[in-house]
């Protein structure tokens, strides 16, 4: 079984979507997989935080399950975590939204099993998943790769959190999420989560930029992440150009392979709406 874990409000559904497609379509093996989702309701803090919806997950559930009628996805509300540890923390207003913050629970939802890769949803495979999944861990509390520009700005070894192999067996004896789960609670972060994880880690593994690139695309890469980035024509700007912006991606990237997935994506997604009239 390979263990997926995404995280966030009803907004981040094209993510979901996209990533599992690419997961899907880019690994040989039938092994099934599990989807684990986090989210919430802190509609309190701002309307649109509100939880992936039961239509959602119902709905995405259907399409993993025609790759593979043993693939499962479990969706867990943790607003019960995140109001007990979080609510009023200095880190409530993080740099993205306070669901960047609920993976943090991983170590304490029931269920969770030993290795999970947790995964942004701005992110499309570009090659098998295995190639990462089975990267060994023992003895480290993650896997992860630098991140693009925090390798030249803050430390050659800074790593980016939106792609992490976690081997929850080991963290939960260190106690990585726990102390991070601390930090939050006590102190203002720069980038909240990422920098707690960070500062909490006692060992790392880390992994060649193939398995995260946030800026280019090679023949080898496994991972693309769309996150924001700095683009030097036609002058210096940063642009947030996600996979599901399918003219975008064609029309400033001029990458056509995952088309095969973006074209399902847009199917799919339209046969969702046409049985939503809300378009929830």
């Amino acid at each position: 079984m390979v263990n997926i874990l995404f995280c966030g409000n009803y907004r981040v559904f094209d993510g979901i979507l996209t990533c599992a497609l690419s997961i899907l379509k880019r690994s040989e093996s039938r092994e099934p997989y599990a989807f684990y989702i986090f989210t919430m309701d802190v509609s309190h803090l701002d309307p649109s935080y509100l939880p992936i919806s039961r239509r959602q997950i119902d709905f995405f559930e259907q399409v993993v399950k025609q790759y593979d009628p043993e693939n499962t996805v479990i969706m867990t509300d943790v607003t019960e975590f995140y109001s007990k540890e979080f609510a009023g923390c200095p880190n409530e207003g993080a740099y993205c939204s306070p669901y960047t913050l609920i993976r943090l629970f991983a170590d304490e939802v029931e269920g969770m099993p030993d290795k999970i890769l947790y995964l942004d949803v701005d992110i499309l495979f570009n090659r098998d998943v295995h190639l990462l999944y089975d990267i060994d861990l023992d003895g480290y509390e993650y896997a992860a790769a630098n991140d693009h520009y925090g390798k030249y700005l803050i430390n050659p070894r800074y790593i980016n959190a939106g792609v992490l192999l976690f081997n929850l067996a080991y963290m939960r004896k260190t106690g990585l999420l726990e102390k991070a789960r601390q930090l939050i609670k006590t102190k203002k972060l720069l980038f909240a989560d990422q920098s707690a994880i960070i500062r909490s880690t006692t060992r790392k593994k880390l992994l060649p930029q193939r398995f995260n690139d946030q800026k280019f695309l090679h023949k080898h890469t496994v991972v693309r992440h769309f996150s924001k980035r700095l683009f030097w024509l036609p002058y210096p700007h940063t642009d947030n150009i996600k996979q599901w912006q399918v003219s975008r991606v064609h029309k400033v990237f001029r990458y056509f392979c995952f088309d095969d997935i973006l074209f399902e994506y847009i199917y799919l997604i339209e046969k969702f709406k046409r049985g939503n009239p809300e378009n929830e």
